[in-house]
């Protein structure tokens, strides 16, 4: 039997973290962050950075989690066919590795949501919520007229 309990938890860990890491790839790409060069000058690489610094911060808060995820899914599909591929069929050849996983795993993300433990979770708990009353309907209330009749 396998235990479920700690199911939402370890989802939740476990995208914020890879959230975080490809964000890190993006501040890269933009900033110049973590040793190497910006590489803006780049279009493409200008491009590639912004998806990662952005999807991997919704993704890591699960914020629009499963459109980020597809966006950030098929910008590392890209990678791998444009960057890898070339260099050789399998990517332990070609050091795609990185880029298969980033895409599958965001395509998994996408296809979940933010789960439990994100701000999609927030967001839809509030569109849930009971609205407040209007006004006309509340004075229908008190006058016992239980429909609108100009409806």
């Amino acid at each position: 039997m396998r235990s479920t309990r700690y199911a939402e938890a370890a989802y939740a860990v476990t995208r914020l973290i890879v959230g975080f890491l490809y964000a890190c790839h993006g501040a890269q790409k933009l900033f110049g962050a973590f040793g190497k060069p910006a590489a803006t000058a780049d279009p493409k690489m200008l491009v590639a950075g912004t998806i990662e610094l952005a999807g991997g911060l919704l993704v890591a808060a699960g914020l629009f989690t499963s459109l980020a995820a597809f966006v950030a899914s098929g910008q590392m599909a890209a990678a791998y066919f444009m960057v890898h591929a070339p260099r050789g069929f399998w990517p332990i050849e070609n050091q795609g590795e990185l880029a298969a996983v980033y895409c599958f795993f965001f395509l998994a993300i996408a296809a979940v949501g933010g789960g439990l433990y994100s701000l999609d979770a927030v967001r839809h708990a509030r569109q849930r919520s009971p609205r407040t009353v209007s006004s006309a309907a509340l004075a229908r209330a008190r006058m016992g007229i239980s429909h609108d009749p100009g409806a």
